[in-house]
């Protein structure tokens, strides 16, 4: 006989309850006081007959009924068949992909993959077939499944755990979906060979929400292909992140270089006082820091200022975290360029009244660019480009036949000129810049005022107010204007125009050049368009079309291709890159890129000069929150529930054979029964035997 819970009989021992209470119930006398025993001390009543145990039989049944309750709960059961061997173990192909992105470099994360990869060694019987590869932004094989079979069986576990020694985890991302996906067509590939057992993919990651599973939607999965998620986590999951922005140098200050960043704090962070500043290269801050507060699962966005004088600086830390890996931001800020604009106009600087002093005010200094907005009556000073890019023209007056060869030899240059004619003269004037006569302009002036109905938003002069929030115009009205035919021209793009039909702004191309045409001015005479908020932003449109907007910073993100070929002036001859780990390497005759592997700044140097390139981590990797459970089940992965061993199989299938049988014997309900009868027996025989004593001593 067998038991399905055999600790239950362990209330078989509450058969000395009986035989303790009938010792008891014998020992026990009544008590009765005389006065002449007051004095006496008392004495303990010797071994009699009368305290030996009585009534054996209802005793017996007492303890029958008990032992009978015991075994009913222990639920017994009667074996059909002898004992049934486990399982026999099915050979199955199994490929381990370990996770060596970014994310795996928190403290504790590494070593855990690791052990948890040899478990799964550990695990693989004699039969089965066993791959190890690494992945992050591609796949890397550590041990194939030749390298397998080809390897004893004694030392496949010293194989894997050599290779595990000599990988680290890399800076690049998780493209969790494309390791899936190769993994999947390695067991396509080798499925030609009619392997019989299970196929497996265990996964090894800590599985952070910024993986990448976009290749997963949709996915046909090879037929038998199972996934098996092995989740590794950090010791305390507590990590902020720092990041710059797309543009790090937008905020417009003149002293002081300002860096935006993104300082974001994950949603199970214990921490949320940080302090960010630029830092040296011992990653000591330079200057004092900025405190910043950052709530868990919050993010903030921080301009970091650097004194002008301090140039050395190229590196903004994040202090206050446990996780450092993702708390360091490379910046490479371009030189401040010099832009020359120069004016053609009879109105002076000081006249508020004028074209020019709104100009002046409108084209500020930034951290990136220094504008030089000169007057005069001749252009010949202007002939060569001066600061980045050809020089900008603005034209508000009458052009000398001087001036418009000055202008002509800067359009077949490339530069471009901005002509907003004040008076018809003016306008006139614009023919000799162009080449062509010009019908006669005429001046307009409205009842009351026009405004711009048709507005080309595709145009690059009109693309940042494309948005609706931007797009409305109709609060700049324009008192006055020139009335300009260009139809002689072939090329002349329309960019906006008047309530009344009559073109506002154009552009054509002259030459190399462009020439943009303002029929009203922007002074107060002729329209609002000065005092309207749309006036810088148009400005600044103007300029970063005509060339001499200097280039934004380049931010790369590791695993890119940096340009060192084409950015290093002078890249004809050799180039020599020097490496963020002080490792220096000399570009390959025909290789015109190099690949980031690691953040920092990267230096290309050539005969000409050299370039510099600011390289980051992904900010999704910075995500390293758990993601779901089911997330890859949505996806349609394939998943199953982590492997037990055929020990483990056996003892399972075991207990449910035993299960079974119990269930359908149900020999504990006779159990119950003989222990109701035997109870019932008790009863009856305590009964007569209590009955029995009271005659007996009426009698007596």
């Amino acid at each position: 006989m067998n038991f399905l819970a055999p600790l239950f009989l362990l209330g078989a021992l509450a058969v000395a309850l009986p035989v303790i209470f009938h010792l008891i119930r014998r020992s026990v006398k009544e008590r009765t006081l005389f006065s002449s025993l007051m004095f006496l001390l008392p004495s303990p009543p010797r071994l009699t007959r009368r305290s030996r145990l009585e009534q054996l039989l209802l005793l017996a049944l007492r303890c029958a009924a008990l032992c009978l309750l015991a075994f009913g709960f222990a639920r017994p059961f009667l074996k059909q068949a002898g004992p049934q061997s486990p399982p026999s173990e099915t050979a199955k192909r199994v490929l381990v992909l370990v996770d060596t992105s970014a994310s795996m470099l928190r403290e504790g994360v590494w070593g855990a993959a690791q052990s948890r990869t040899e478990e799964v060694i550990q695990k693989a019987g004699s039969g089965d077939e066993v791959a190890v590869f690494a992945f992050d932004r591609q796949l890397k094989s550590l041990v194939s499944f030749d390298q397998w079979n080809e390897t004893a069986a004694g030392d496949r576990r010293a194989l894997v755990r050599n290779q595990l020694a000599s990988t680290k985890p890399t800076w690049n991302g998780t493209l969790l979906d494309g390791a899936l996906t190769e993994a999947s067509e390695l067991f396509g590939d080798r499925g030609k060979d009619e392997f019989p057992g299970p196929k497996q993919i265990v996964v090894i990651s800590d599985f952070q929400e910024g993986s990448r599973l976009t290749a997963l939607q949709g996915y046909q999965w090879p037929k038998g292909v199972q996934i098996i998620q092995e989740r590794v986590g950090p010791r305390a999951a507590n990590n902020a992140s720092l990041h710059v922005l797309a543009d790090p140098m937008a905020t417009p200050v003149t002293s002081e270089s300002a860096v935006r960043v993104r300082i974001s704090n994950s949603a199970d962070s214990k921490s949320d006082q940080f302090r960010v500043g630029w830092a040296d290269s011992k990653n000591e801050y330079v200057g004092k820091p900025v405190q910043v507060y950052v709530p868990a699962g919050q993010s903030r966005v921080v301009s970091v200022l650097a004194s002008v004088e301090n140039t050395s600086a190229e590196r903004i830390v994040l202090a206050g975290d446990a996780e450092p890996f993702d708390n360091v931001a490379w910046v490479n800020p371009p030189p401040r360029s010099l832009a020359t604009v120069t004016y053609i106009g009879a109105d002076s600087a000081g006249d508020a009244r004028q074209p020019l002093f709104f100009l002046q005010r409108a084209l500020q200094d930034t951290p990136r660019q220094t504008f030089r907005i000169v007057s005069a009556g001749t252009v010949s000073s202007a002939r060569e480009p001066q600061g980045n890019g050809e020089p900008l023209f603005v034209v508000t007056g009458a052009v000398t036949d001087q001036q418009a060869a000055g202008l002509k030899a800067a359009l077949a240059r490339g530069g471009t000129v901005l002509a907003a004619p004040t008076t018809v003269e003016a306008a006139n004037s614009l023919g000799k810049v162009i080449g062509i006569t010009l019908p006669a302009a005429a001046e307009r002036k409205s009842d009351s005022y026009a405004m711009l109905a048709e507005i080309d938003f595709g145009h690059p002069l009109f693309s940042p107010f494309a948005d609706s929030r931007f797009s409305d115009f109709t609060k700049i009205h324009f008192w006055r204007y020139r009335k300009m035919d260009f139809s002689p021209l072939t090329n002349v793009q329309t960019v906006a125009r008047f309530d009344s039909g009559d073109p506002a702004i154009v552009s054509f191309a002259v030459g190399k050049g462009r020439v943009v045409v303002f029929t009203s001015g922007w002074h107060p005479a002729d329209s609002q368009l000065a005092l309207s908020s749309k006036f810088v932003p148009l400005l600044y449109s103007v300029v970063e079309t005509s060339g001499t907007a200097p280039a934004t910073a380049d931010q790369y993100l590791v695993g890119a291709a940096l340009p060192v070929a084409a950015a290093a002036p002078g890249s004809q001859g050799p180039v020599k890159i020097q490496m963020p780990n002080g490792v220096e390497r000399e570009l390959q005759p025909g290789e015109t890129n190099l690949v980031a592997t690691e953040p920092g700044i990267y230096s290309a140097t050539s005969a000409g000069g050299t370039a510099r390139f600011a390289v980051n981590l992904e900010p999704s990797e910075s995500r390293t929150a758990p993601m779901a459970g089911d997330e890859l089940d949505r996806l349609g992965v394939p998943s199953a529930a982590p492997e037990v061993s055929a020990h483990n199989a056996g003892e399972k299938q075991v207990r449910l054979q035993n299960a079974e049988l119990e269930s359908r014997q149900k020999l504990w309900r006779w159990l119950v029964v003989a222990a109701l009868v035997v109870l019932l027996i008790e009863t009856w025989l305590a009964g007569w035997t209590a009955r029995r004593a009271v005659v007996t001593e009426e009698a007596a």
